[in-house]
């Protein structure tokens, strides 16, 4: 029997398996790598996604958010808690910080009604300074403020309502029937937060520049835009699987009356677009871009209505991106006609 460590084939069996434990090795450092920056992506986005869980609405509750889900400590302060100063301080540190935040919402809610003409609470404000953040920005501070209910931090209501009760607690009043029966002004903070949650974190402000980029040329809403589509301005009460479906299928969700016909006339041309008026000796087709085209019915050859088409382009859902369908969504959502 040969001994020779060279076998038939020409393998070097001896070196062969001197390599297998080095390439194990390889393998698992090139693991731990993928690993380590799969839960480091995790982190910058927010953290490990957990199935929810009821939130009491108290200082304590808001207290968990802010220092935990919310990550509010990143870019604010309390005090002397924590060492983040890309936001203002919300705690009572200095002459700049003289009013911990519960005390300062008094003060800007006085600012914001004299500015807006409306009665604002420190409820209010708080409910605004985290509903839309742009809406007063303190002096020397950039609008930076991450919008707290879209990804990748995706708070719902009942979180948001912690948190404010636990700023209100930063000597301040505590005032859980406030929070719980909002104002008018609360309230339509409320709708927004609701509505992004019902599209998947959606911000309805960027959905508003959304739908001016694609939508208002064919769609009115509070009486401004185009009228080759629908008016949209009550679309929410029909749901959100409507709106979903009505954007990503249009031809599935055709409302009464826009449904598009093709007509061929006497020298066979075509037309294809929304029956936008029909009288006894001709008719109206609004095309797809905005075009009416008057046909005398003594030279129309041929009028079909085409379930199969749509004059809302069946590309949208390429031409947007996921967020800008989730903003577009949240902005739709808050249209109830009112």
């Amino acid at each position: 029997m040969s001994t020779d460590p060279q076998s038939a084939d020409g393998v070097d069996r001896q070196a062969t398996s001197g390599a297998l434990p080095k390439v194990f090795v390889f393998m698992l450092v090139v693991l731990g790598a993928f690993l380590w920056i799969g839960y480091q992506v995790t982190e910058l986005t927010g953290g490990e996604r957990k199935a929810a869980v009821a939130v009491e609405i108290s200082p304590e509750g808001g207290e968990a958010i802010f220092w935990g889900k919310g990550r509010c400590y990143t870019c604010h302060s309390l005090g002397d808690r924590g060492s983040a100063v890309r936001g203002p301080n919300l705690g009572q540190l200095g002459e700049q910080f003289a009013l911990a935040i519960g005390a300062r919402a008094v003060e800007r809610a006085k600012e914001r009604s004299e500015k807006t003409g409306k009665d604002y609470t420190a409820t209010d404000y708080l409910v605004e300074s985290l509903a839309e953040p742009g809406a007063y920005v303190v002096e020397g501070r950039k609008n930076e403020m991450a919008i707290v209910y879209a990804p990748p931090i995706s708070l719902i209501l009942d979180e948001i309502k912690a948190v404010i009760s636990y700023l209100q607690s930063q000597a301040g009043d505590i005032d859980i029937d406030a929070i719980n029966n909002p104002s008018e002004i609360a309230q339509g903070y409320y709708n927004r937060i609701q509505a992004a949650s019902a599209a998947g974190g959606g911000d309805p402000g960027e959905g508003e520049v959304v739908f001016e980029d694609n939508c208002i040329e064919c769609h009115v809403i509070a009486g401004e835009g185009g009228e080759i589509g629908p008016d949209l301005s009550s679309i929410a009460t029909k749901g959100l699987k409507f709106i979903s479906e009505s954007i990503l299928q249009p031809v599935k969700t055709l409302t009464a009356n826009y449904e598009t016909y093709v007509v061929i006339d006497s020298e066979g041309r075509q037309t294809i677009g929304v029956k936008s008026r029909d009288e006894e000796d001709e008719v109206d087709i609004t095309t797809a871009i905005g075009d009416v085209v008057t046909i005398a019915k003594s030279d129309i050859k041929e009028m079909e209505q085409d379930p199969t088409k749509s004059v809302m382009p069946d590309d949208l859902s390429e031409a947007m991106t996921v967020k800008d369908f989730q903003d577009v969504l949240s902005y739709l959502l808050l249209q109830k006609g009112e």
